[in-house]
C-alpha cells in the first residue's frame, strides 16, 4: 500500500448512518520456508475490501471457497487482527480499542459458526453453552441465568426443558438453533452468520433461514451473511457483495444483482444456479482454469486470467471499484461510472 492510500485510511471519517463500516481491509498471512523459516511471501486472504452495513439490514457476502469471506467476518469481530485497514462499529474504530473496551463491545457483536457439530463443546450441556456468555459478562447468574437460557431456547424453537441435555442428543438443525440461541444471549446488534446452513440438509436449511429472518424482525438484528450458495443469499439478503480472490468485485442490492449482474464473475456464478423449470434454459458460463493462488494473484484485475471478456488493460491495471448508478458498485474495466 502506498503512502497516499495509508493517509487516506487514517484520515477517513466513519459514516454516521451505518452500524458497521469496513475501510480498505487487508489480511496477509506470512508464508515461511527453508531450514531457517524465512518469510518467502504472503497469502493475501483479504486484499483491500470496503463496504458498510446499515442497522437492521442483511448484507450477503458470496464467493468461491478461499476468497476471504470468513476472514473478513472474523476481522470485523477482531478474532483476526488486520494487516491494514479499519473497521468501525457505530463510529468507533474497533482495532484501536483496549482489552476492556473490546470486551464491552463484544456484547454487541456475535457469530453463528458454519459447523453445528464442532462449534458446540460436547462436554457442556445446552444450559452451559448458551448461558456461558451471560455469566462471563455479568448479566445474570443462577436461577436468573437458567430462566434466560430457557427463554432463548424457546425463541429459537427448542424445548426449554432440554436445558440439561448435551449436543450429541440433538440433530444438526437443532444444534444450529443452539448456536443461534448462544449468539442471541447478550442481545447483540450485529450477528455474523458464517455459512450457517451449508452443513445442513436442504430440507432443514429453509427452517434456519426463516428463523433468522423472524429473529431479525423481532429483535432488529443486523446480519453479515456469509455463503457460497447464491440461492440462499438471494432469499435472505438486502444487499449482496461478491468476492473473488480477496477482493470485492460487485456490490449492490439483492434485486439489482440478480436482475442485472455487471461483473463477468458474477454472471458466471449466476449461470450455475439451477432453474426450477426444466423448460427454461440459460447460457452456462464455464470458468476455465483454476483459481489463482492468493499467494501470487494475477496482476491487474485478479479475474482476468479466467474472464471470457478480458482485454489487454485487464492484465495491466487493477480496475477501480466504481458506482455505475443507484449504488451498484463493480470493479471491471468494461463498466463505466454513471
Amino acid at each position: 500500500m502506498g503512502m497516499a492510500e495509508q493517509e487516506a485510511i487514517q484520515d477517513h471519517k466513519p459514516r454516521g448512518d451505518v452500524l458497521v463500516e469496513v475501510n480498505a481491509l487487508r489480511k496477509w498471512f506470512p508464508v515461511t520456508g527453508g531450514i531457517f523459516s524465512h518469510r518467502i511471501g504472503h497469502v493475501k486472504a483479504v486484499d483491500g475490501v470496503s463496504f458498510y452495513i446499515k442497522p437492521g439490514e442483511t448484507l450477503g457476502l458470496v464467493g468461491e471457497s478461499g476468497c476471504g469471506k470468513t476472514t473478513t467476518g472474523r476481522m470485523i469481530l477482531r478474532l483476526e487482527e488486520p494487516t491494514e485497514g479499519k473497521v468501525y462499529f457505530e463510529g468507533h474504530d474497533v482495532f484501536s480499542l483496549d482489552r476492556e473496551e473490546m470486551r464491552r463491545l463484544r456484547r454487541q457483536m456475535q457469530i453463528v459458526f458454519q459447523d453445528p457439530y464442532s462449534s458446540l463443546n460436547p462436554r457442556m450441556t445446552v444450559g452451559v453453552i448458551v448461558g456461558e456468555a451471560l455469566e462471563i459478562h455479568g448479566v445474570s447468574k443462577g436461577k436468573a441465568r437458567e430462566k434466560r437460557v430457557q427463554e432463548l431456547l424457546d425463541v429459537v424453537g427448542l424445548n426449554p426443558n432440554h436445558i440439561s441435555r448435551y449436543p450429541h442428543e440433538f440433530s444438526g438443525g437443532q444444534r444450529q438453533r443452539i448456536g443461534v440461541a448462544r449468539a442471541l444471549a447478550l442481545n447483540p446488534k450485529l450477528i455474523i452468520c458464517d455459512e450457517p446452513v451449508s452443513a445442513l440438509d436442504v430440507s432443514i436449511q429453509s427452517h434456519i433461514l426463516n428463523l433468522l429472518e423472524d429473529l431479525q424482525a423481532e429483535f432488529n438484528l443486523t446480519y453479515l451473511f456469509i455463503a457460497h450458495n447464491l440461492s440462499v443469499v438471494k432469499h435472505i439478503s438486502d444487499r449482496v457483495g461478491v468476492m473473488y480472490l480477496g477482493q470485492l468485485v460487485e456490490l449492490c442490492s439483492s434485486d439489482e444483482l440478480f436482475s442485472n449482474p455487471l461483473h463477468p464473475y458474477t454472471e458466471a456464478l449466476m449461470s450455475a444456479i439451477p432453474l426450477p423449470d426444466p423448460e427454461l434454459k440459460r447460457e452456462r458460463i464455464i470458468l476455465e482454469g483454476d483459481v489463482p493462488s492468493p499467494m501470487n494473484p494475477p496482476s491487474g484485475c485478479h479475474f482476468h486470467t479466467r474472464c471470457r471478456l478480458a482485454q489487454t488493460i485487464c492484465g495491466e491495471e487493477a480496475p477501480p471499484f466504481i458506482d455505475t448508478g443507484h449504488e451498484h458498485f463493480v470493479g471491471c474495466h468494461l463498466r463505466k461510472a454513471n
